[in-house]
């Protein structure tokens, strides 16, 4: 989408013509309204016989000077000048009357600039018409006005005072359930699945039934509106192929996006039938599990890069780490987790460790550096928070996985080298004293493997003598 056009400079030379503390002119803007008013309800009909409001394209004057609004609205003054006039209500009448894309592009996306001042987004909130129509916005065939919509949407739960209104409203409209799925599961395009993905991200977070509705609606197909108002049904979707295939889109170009749909993917698993809905799919899970392997063990944290990497992407590890952990937990029959095919994610898990030891020391040599700079110390702090979050969840995923190895998958990752002096050393490091059986375990197979490498371990962690 080309850039908006600049803001014009108004001359607003006429007492009281300025629109609050701005130099924009409030005739110029009410002259635009007004002609926009004309655009959906003409005064004399089409002399080409057209049906009111079909026009599907906008004269490039009356574009470029409906741009230049979607600009200043980021002004609160200009904001509040437009609620006053009220805008919503003839952004309505286009929303109902206009067959033009790029009018209803830029109407979206005028109001999301105006719901970023609280007062304003809870007066857009609470109109009750005017929250259903912005719903079916996200049912519209055109990219540009889903990706506003969902800006808009993502401004007004980011809100507080009216995010539960807006929660509230989806629960009860099953069309957006489908809408959304339709998005991620068919879009190629980028920057609006991530605003998608942010959506129901936020969604999720600030309410758990709605979650849990929509992991249902997989099996218990809603009933709503379709797309265009066409008789056709859209598929039977269900939650986590649409989440899969979003984050396929996005995992190359938007590492970002690719953050989101994995932290969607971690707050699945924070409920029962989140996990069972990954697990119990046709292919049972093992779509899920070959897509975070992936992350993990070829594109994420990876060999050749330094050390201060796993600073850079310690969210999006704890999620995937989160993910896989809590697969593993539930589905240790299925074939996709035995330990044959999984040396590569234990070695994965151990380099994270390895790295993150090596990101420990340099936070604690940069906290003494500057030590009397109290915000430099609280974003130390923050970091060391987010890496202890990753640790522990990398080293329950480690610590299970550790237990399931035979004396074959123990050999098998010595001779990839994944397991090595180095890397059982810095797991023994991580996992004693809080996973004591599972280390404990396997180091009886790996004896089994490797006799001298084992008792140089045990040397090294006399710990582990008591009870062998």
């Amino acid at each position: 989408m080309d850039r908006n056009p600049s803001p014009p400079c108004s001359d607003a030379e006429e007492e009281g013509d300025a629109v609050g503390n701005t130099v924009y002119s409030k005739h110029w803007l009410f002259s635009v309204l007004t002609r926009l008013i004309e655009v959906i309800a003409p005064a004399e009909p089409d002399p080409a016989g057209s049906p009111e409001g079909a026009r599907t394209e906008l004269d490039e004057e009356m574009e470029n000077d409906i741009c230049k609004v979607w600009d200043m609205s980021m002004d609160e003054d200009v904001a509040l000048f437009l609620q006053e006039f009220n805008a919503p209500d003839i952004f309505m009448g286009v929303f109902a009357k206009s067959k033009c894309p790029r009018l209803t592009e830029i109407c979206v996306g005028i109001l999301g600039n105006m719901a970023c001042f609280q007062d304003i987004c809870m007066s857009i909130s609470k109109d009750e018409n005017l929250g259903q129509v912005l719903l079916q916005r996200l049912c519209d065939s055109d990219s540009p006005t889903l990706l506003e919509t969902s800006r808009l949407l993502l401004t007004c739960l980011s809100q507080p005072e009216v995010a539960n209104v807006w929660v509230e409203r989806i629960r009860e409209n099953p069309s957006v359930y489908d809408c959304v799925c339709f998005i991620m599961s068919s879009s190629t395009n980028v920057e609006l699945l991530v605003k998608v993905g942010e959506v129901v991200d936020k969604l999720f977070d600030l309410d758990e039934e709605l979650m849990l509705n929509w992991i249902k609606n997989g099996t218990c197909r809603s009933v709503g509106p379709s797309v265009d108002d066409s008789p056709e049904e859209l598929p039977d979707f269900k939650i986590v192929p649409c989440i899969l295939e979003a984050a396929k889109q996005v995992r190359s170009d938007n590492p970002e996006g690719l953050d989101v749909y994995m932290h969607i993917l971690q707050l699945l698993t924070t409920v029962d039938e989140g996990i069972q809905a990954i697990v119990q799919a046709p292919d049972g899970g093992k779509e899920t599990w070959s897509l975070l392997y992936d992350l993990v063990c070829q594109e994420l944290c990876q060999p050749d890069d330094p050390p201060i990497i796993v600073q850079e992407q310690k969210t999006v590890l704890a999620s995937i780490l989160s993910v896989l952990s809590a697969m593993f937990a539930s589905q240790t029959e299925q074939e996709y987790t035995r330990m044959r095919k999984n040396m590569p994610l234990i070695g994965s898990l151990i380099r994270i460790l390895q790295y993150m030891e090596g990101c420990g020391k340099r936070a604690v040599d940069n906290s003494k550096e500057s030590e009397q700079e109290e915000t430099g110390r609280t974003d130390v702090n923050e970091e060391d928070f987010h890496l202890k979050i990753l640790k522990d969840i990398c080293c329950e995923l480690l610590s299970n996985m550790l237990q399931e190895l035979t004396k074959e998958n123990t050999l098998e990752g010595l001779h990839q080298g994944h397991l090595n002096e180095q890397t059982c050393s810095c797991a023994f490091q991580n996992l004693l004293p809080l996973y004591f059986a599972s280390v404990q375990s396997f180091l009886e197979v790996l004896r089994e493997a490797d006799q001298t490498l084992a008792d140089n371990l045990e040397k090294s962690f006399p710990s582990l003598k008591v009870h062998t």
